[in-house]
């Protein structure tokens, strides 16, 4: 489908029309019941971990960001989201000194409290270091929900909840996340701003 690079309008166009193409087949009430879990998070007072992996990395930093500061209302509590992305000599400490699966467990076996909850994010649902993280906090009680493409990886079958962009593209994918992230957070911004 991406064949003509000569043509910038043309290729421009062509990738939109593939991104709004995998967009309309997230089933609706995929992001509704990710939305909900997240706004449970909040009312619970729980805190929410994010991670990911290279572009998914700085997903879950702008989806913290995003949690923590784009959906503040005055006089109401804040979400308490965290990307594990972020401590840069933490994870490279981790990575170096045991191991590149365990920099997010190890973090996480820090913080985790019962009923917290983690968002993975992930396009291929194969990385280790995620399904890890994963499978530790399902182990100790939190809640797990992951953002993943292509079929969904072994990523889909370890979370509670998920939303799979149905696209073979890492690019498409990445760009759909961040798409979702900004949909679920505006969304709450509002729901937060009506209860007040």
């Amino acid at each position: 489908m991406w064949k003509n690079k000569d043509n910038v309008a043309l290729f421009s166009k062509t990738y939109f029309a593939e991104l709004v193409e995998a967009f309309a087949k997230i089933p609706e009430k995929d992001i509704e019941k990710a939305t909900q879990l997240l706004l449970c998070c909040y009312h619970g007072g729980k805190q929410m971990f994010l991670i990911g992996n290279g572009g998914s990395a700085a997903t879950a930093s702008h989806f913290a960001n995003d949690l923590s500061k784009g959906t503040r209302c005055e006089g109401r509590k804040r979400f308490k989201a965290f990307s594990l992305t972020d401590n840069i000599p933490l994870v490279t400490a981790w990575a170096n000194d045991h191991s590149f699966e365990e920099i997010f467990v190890e973090q996480l076996t820090n913080l985790l409290h019962p009923g917290d909850l983690l968002v993975a994010i992930s396009g291929s649902g194969n990385s280790r270091n995620i399904l890890k993280a994963v499978e530790y906090v399902n182990a100790h009680q939190g809640h797990t929900f992951g953002l993943i493409g292509f079929q969904g990886g072994k990523l889909k079958d370890l979370v509670h909840e998920s939303i799979i962009v149905p696209s073979h593209r890492q690019e498409i994918i990445e760009d759909i996340h961040l798409i979702l992230e900004h949909i679920i957070c505006k969304y709450i911004s509002f729901e937060i701003a009506e209860k007040k």
